[in-house]
């Protein structure tokens, strides 16, 4: 048979509720007497009825999260923050990815909700009215870490345009006359959530305000790297290629190396993120780092203390860097 709180309480000699206390860490109680309960739990081996405990808090102890995909870096490291840190708080992840799927979103959202987790953490693709609308009558909290929904809708991140505004100003105190923004989901803008990729492009036209002297090209298109090498091929000064993502970066260092373009000799190169690939890119990359794991840890504090009763909007805005590398 296995062992239950019951058993805990008579063998050491305490109330049931004692107990539940100790092995849920809530309320106060003793240092030795939950250390007791704790011992004696763990040489019985003990293991908490989940659906139990479910049916008497009105939690199932379950966030689910919905992202892009996990191929992408950016979203395994923010994954992974998330899962150490809500099984820290005793919660278990439901992971669903939409590949940038609106309908499968809207699809996920209703199924993680009818499985009756106690709340959601989503990069959404879907964007509007209409979606804002169907994201605030859910009965459970939701909250967005990359893309933003809505001002009404808790967001967890980092300020997007101001981390590109600093790396178009470090850019050009390397000395490039000649700046290309790479950013194929701009081309999508239309029809999906792009909004980290839309504020770091807002951030490079503020910049470039400034220096009205320096040419600009931006590329929004998914065969960036035909234009990339186009535009290479046609500057008449130092050109320097800023990409909106790390990813971006790292296919146009294959794309040089292939042709023989020496970064930062010939070219220089900046991406977004700090992914953690970049640790094996040689010259080190330009980035601007954006602290993936804390995003991914503060998501999870913010969700568990709306699931208990937080009712006011919080957005997060967490601290970047920028990383001068010798891609530059």
């Amino acid at each position: 048979m296995s062992v239950t709180t019951k058993d805990i309480a008579r063998i050491c000699g305490i109330s049931r509720g004692t107990v539940d206390r100790a092995l849920n860490n809530k309320g106060r109680i003793n240092t030795d007497t939950k250390e007791k309960i704790l011992r004696v739990a763990q040489e019985l081996g003990y293991k908490p009825d989940l659906l139990a405990r479910s049916l008497s808090t009105g939690h199932t102890m379950t966030i689910g999260v919905i992202v892009f995909d996990i191929r992408n870096r950016y979203f395994a490291q923010l994954v992974n923050a998330m899962e150490m840190e809500a099984r820290q708080n005793g919660f278990f992840l439901n992971i669903s990815l939409q590949e940038k799927d609106p309908e499968t979103e809207i699809e996920l959202i209703d199924s993680l909700v009818g499985r009756r987790v106690d709340g959601i953490i989503m990069c959404p693709v879907n964007k509007g009215d209409k979606f804002d609308a169907n994201i605030t009558s859910q009965p459970i909290p939701i909250i967005t870490v990359g893309n933003k929904i809505s001002d009404g809708i808790p967001y967890v991140g980092i300020d997007e345009s101001k981390a590109a505004y600093s790396a178009v100003e470090h850019i050009i105190a390397k000395g490039y006359q000649e700046i290309v923004f790479v950013c194929p989901p701009l081309h999508d803008r239309e029809i999906e959530n792009i909004y980290v990729h839309e504020e770091r492009y807002n951030g490079y036209k503020e910049a470039l305000k400034k220096y009205p002297a320096i040419k600009s090209y931006v590329i929004r298109r998914w065969d960036y790297l035909l234009k990339v090498e186009e535009l290479y091929s046609n500057a008449k000064n130092r050109i320097a290629f800023f990409c909106s993502g790390d990813t971006y970066a790292l296919e146009i260092i294959k794309l040089f190396r292939k042709k023989g373009i020496r970064i930062p000799e010939d070219a220089g190169l900046m991406g977004f993120d700090n992914i953690d690939t970049l640790e094996y890119v040689i010259p080190e990359l330009a980035t601007i780092s954006v602290p993936l794991r804390e995003i991914g840890e503060a998501s999870v504090k913010l969700l568990i203390n709306k699931i208990n009763g937080d009712s006011a909007v919080n957005n997060l805005i967490l601290p970047y860097h920028l990383i001068d590398g010798k891609s530059l």
